[in-house]
């Protein structure tokens, strides 16, 4: 992307919505949500918290005043007065995220509507358009139907510990007696599900609702599917895959049985009247449709042979099928899905195809995606045609490396009905992959014929970010790429292996960076709730969350992730809801640690170590030399340490100073063991001197007063001669190596590390073909049981780094949500440019800069009801007007011109 093309997409996002209906007032609201969602279905939530985004083409907006209407119909709305369900009355606030809805007491499964409208300077105002949710069911009594499904279990075979069921198909005719005025589905398929009404796919999601830990929960999706039914006859329809609920492998992973559904489609006429058709064993099912075998590790078998015909339309011959069976409720409660599920969010063509021996064509997507493949090729009656998935190639170039995907088939099986032309896709599972093997065609395919369908949870791209240096604007994509492909209702450790869970080490740091591309906070709330249903009862996590696979280590680095995430979620996004929501089973933690893991203030338990860090030898997975190991000891303390500062905020924001005030006198006490411990006062090493012992040491906040220079300087010398100026720490440690390095004067040394070429670094990847972040540094040579080409834990700190330091994009540190913005970006001597743009809570901010030597050109966007400290070196002799329309205020300050900014587009530029 060019300079100017750069610059002009950031202006456009900061514009955005400004030049309609704004009026006089020159005011817009470019987003309005319920619960962080537009006009959403089934919001679970009884006292739901409305948000909205305003913008304007005038410089220095700010509200000075809000006042939010709720009522049951638009007209009720639009009349107001004694109509309204809900007057905030005018509130005088700038504030513009949840707001707590105050009213009378909502119904279940009704639809209600709001507007807000908001006040400026000079008592300007604007009001939005209607919006509108509808509530989910609340209560346990609302749901007036039965689990059912087929009690199968005599079908359910076991081969080399892989568990295979065909999909069951249910379906329910029923009569309306005229056109519904509204119509609502509430549905819980688990595993996965996918719905019809009258022959029509309701929804655009994938695999229905997420994956949760179903002994605590189990998610039901709502549905307004009021276009698709119609007076008389009607039918409704539901495939049944087996997801997560029906474990993929009989051993070493958990499951809960045979795959189900719950349903209940609420009906309203014209005249008042109201049916419900729910599910119960009126349904009839089968269990002998062609999808044979959904595996979500090995693939899906299809044989067209015995597609059903119609089944989910009207006037079906169901003669052959049984009635659908009472099935056992699961052990969790009926919730509504609180993130959205999984989509198709973006389809690509092959790069090429390739004709190799024995009938086999290698396809290239181009990139290392996640999702399946669609096709239209031609096959033979009988024949099954297989497609085989793989993320690389053998050296020959012919043929799949698969052993890297452990016991994971990942291979899809269609058998065509007939000789010629078939189309299809997979409908329960999804691959990791680049390559694809396809074989048991009777013509050789064509790249037109294949498309790659990726998918992802459904939310959206919030960050933009390019630079002069060609390698690090790769290594910012590989990483996209990653992020995305792990999403999978929860963040996943790798989307291809037999694997796929949601390890909580992977995203300590890792989700801080990943929500400057994504709006994850939905997905990251959800995966909180995840974490703490798979607690122990006594208060340990389990390190993989939903907990499918059981850890209790009790360790200290992995488990942090659960409070991180909280705080990041507030600090990015604003949202202090999981920080009060998860408070008491965070405090059940840190009690438990501290009574059963704790020897004279230092935390005793560790079970991975400082992960992956870069080895001596390039078959090695972990480091074997001592030297390079972290003692656990160390991070245990160090990381227990970060999470009672955290503990402090937390406390006070829940209204409990006492425990605040607990834990800043247990963290002072660990301080002072875990110095007298591991701090060698002479040399300013801690411990062994490793990378990872004085980062985390420096950036937490341990090291003693006054040896914070002495301490870096090791860092620096470790990384640059031990380390060659490479990476020089594991998952634990770079976690703060690149804002380490920056924030103490190291920033060529980061500059260095981030555009690296040789091993081990972001760029070797890069440069070995990669188009994903690996989850070794030497991936390609390593045992390949554990070397998943699309894993993001060694990101570390890398994306916060590319969008804070290097843009100048950052939530003030007294600020929540990007309320108010500090833009203080770095300028490397090999960087020339470099362009971000970030869709905050509040708007649009956009940072582009250009250098030449001491001349700087800097375009900045600040979205409207928010204000932005801007810092950058005085060398550069840039001047601002303090009287320009939105400069609050300008001045020097220790070689640095420091300003005040309000809403607008701004260009600082050398004179």
């Amino acid at each position: 992307m060019t300079n100017k093309t750069f610059l002009l997409s950031l202006l456009l996002l900061w514009l955005a919505g400004c030049t309609t209906n704004s009026g006089r007032s020159g005011v817009t609201f470019a987003d309005v949500q319920t619960e962080a969602r537009k006009n959403p279905e089934g919001i679970g939530a009884e006292k739901p918290r409305f948000s909205w985004k305003i913008a304007s083409d005038r410089p220095g907006v700010m509200q000075t005043a809000y006042r939010i209407d709720v009522a049951v119909s638009a007209k009720a709305l639009k009349a107001g007065g004694d109509g309204l369900l809900w007057s905030s009355g005018r509130v005088e606030s700038d504030c513009s995220l949840f707001v707590e809805y105050a009213g009378k007491p909502l119904e279940s499964g009704k639809k209600y509507y709001w507007r807000v409208t908001v006040w400026t300077g000079e008592d300007e105002s604007v009001q939005s358009d209607v919006q509108s949710w509808s509530a989910a069911l609340f209560n346990d009594s609302d749901w007036k139907g039965r689990w059912i499904g087929v009690n199968d279990s005599a079908n359910l075979r076991v081969e080399e510990n892989r568990t295979i069921l065909p999909a069951r198909y249910l379906r329910k005719e029923f009569d309306a007696a005229s056109k519904p005025v509204r119509a609502m589905l509430y549905v819980s398929g688990v595993g996965s599900s996918v719905c019809y009404v009258n022959g029509t796919k309701v929804g655009d999601d994938v695999f229905g609702p997420l994956p949760t830990w179903y002994d605590a929960s189990v998610p039901y999706l709502t549905y307004d599917v009021t276009p698709l039914v119609g007076k008389g006859a009607n039918a409704v329809g539901v495939a049944l895959g087996n997801g997560r609920y029906l474990t993929m492998r009989e051993r070493g992973m958990l499951g809960f049985g045979l795959p189900r559904l719950m349903a209940q489609l609420d009906i309203e006429y014209a005249n008042g009247e109201h049916e419900t058709v729910v599910s119960d064993e009126s349904w009839t099912a089968t269990n002998k449709g062609p999808i044979l075998e959904n595996n979500e590790f090995d693939g899906e078998r299809y044989d067209a042979r015995l597609e059903l015909g119609k089944w989910t339309e009207a006037g079906y011959d169901a003669s052959a099928w049984t009635g659908a069976e009472r099935m056992e409720a699961p052990k969790g409660k009926l919730t509504a899905q609180l993130s959205p599920s999984l989509k198709v969010m973006e389809e690509i063509k092959p790069v090429s195809v390739k004709a190799v021996d024995g009938g086999r064509y290698i396809v290239d997507m181009g990139q290392n995606m996640v999702g399946w493949i669609r096709v239209s090729l031609n096959g033979k009656k009988d024949s099954p045609v297989t497609m085989r998935f793989a993320e690389v190639l053998k050296p020959n170039g012919t043929e799949l490396y698969v052993d890297n995907l452990r016991r994971a088939l990942a291979t899809d099986v269609y058998t065509p009905a007939a000789d010629g032309p078939f189309a299809w896709e997979p409908l329960f599972i999804y691959h990791g992959f680049r390559f694809v093997e396809i074989s048991g065609l009777d013509s050789e395919p064509a790249a037109a014929d294949i498309t790659g369908r990726i998918v992802y949870d459904e939310m959206a791209t919030i960050g933009t970010f390019e630079t002069s240096d060609g390698m690090i604007n790769s290594i910012y994509g590989n990483a996209y790429r990653g992020i995305r492909g792990n999403y999978r209702g929860m963040p996943t450790d790798c989307p291809q292996r037999d694997e796929r869970l949601g390890w909580l080490g992977d995203r300590a740091t890792g989700a801080y960076g990943e929500s400057f591309l994504f709006n994850n906070a939905l997905m990251y709330n959800k995966w909180l709730v995840d974490i703490e249903e798979s607690m122990s009862e006594s208060g340990s996590i389990s390190v993989v969350s939903p907990r499918y696979w059981t850890i209790y280590n009790d360790d200290v680095t992995w488990p942090s992730a659960y409070f991180y995430i909280a705080d990041m979620l507030y600090r990015q996004f604003g949202d202090s809801n999981a920080i009060r929501a998860r408070y008491p089973s965070m405090k059940r933690w840190v009690q438990h640690m501290t009574e059963t893991h704790m020897e004279d203030y230092i935390l005793m338990k560790d079970t991975y170590g400082d992960w992956c860090m870069p080895p001596e030898s390039p078959e090695l997975i972990h480091s074997q030399d001592p030297s390079r190991k972290t003692a656990g000891q160390v991070l245990s303390t160090t990381v227990f340490y970060s999470i009672l500062r955290l503990m402090q905020d937390f406390a006070l924001m829940n209204g409990v100073p006492a425990d605040a005030q607990e834990y800043a006198g247990l963290a002072a006490r660990i301080k002072e063991a875990y110095n007298r411990k591991f701090f060698n006062a002479e040399t300013a090493r801690y411990d062994n001197n490793t990378v990872t012992a004085n980062i985390l040491s420096l950036q937490l906040g341990l090291v003693p007063e006054g040896y914070e220079e002495r301490v870096f300087a090791n860092i620096v010398e470790k990384t640059e001669v031990d380390c060659k100026g490479h990476v020089s720490a594991g998952v634990l440690g770079i976690q703060h190596l690149m804002r380490g390095l920056t924030e103490h004067g190291g920033l060529e040394l980061a500059c260095k590390i981030v555009t690296n070429e040789t091993y081990p670094s972001w760029g070797y990847m890069v440069k070995s073909g990669a188009t994903t972040i690996w989850e070794l540094w030497n991936g390609d040579t390593a045992d390949p049981a554990m070397n998943s080409r699309n894993h993001v834990m060694l990101l570390g700190d890398l994306l916060i780094w590319f969008y804070e330091n290097l843009a100048g994009i950052k939530n003030d540190p007294s600020s929540a949500g990007f309320k108010k913005i500090w833009m203080e970006p770095v300028f490397p001597e090999n960087l020339t440019h470099v362009g971000a743009s970030y869709e905050s809570p509040c708007g649009t901010v956009g940072s582009e800069w250009t250098r030449d030597g001491d001349k700087l050109a800097w375009n900045i966007a600040i979205p409207a009801n928010t204000t932005a400290t801007v810092k950058l070196p005085s060398r550069f002799g840039v001047k601002i007007d303090a009287g320009r329309p939105g400069v609050r205020s300008a001045r020097e300050d220790n070689g640095f011109l420091i300003v005040e900014l309000g809403s607008g587009a701004y260009l600082l530029q050398s004179e």
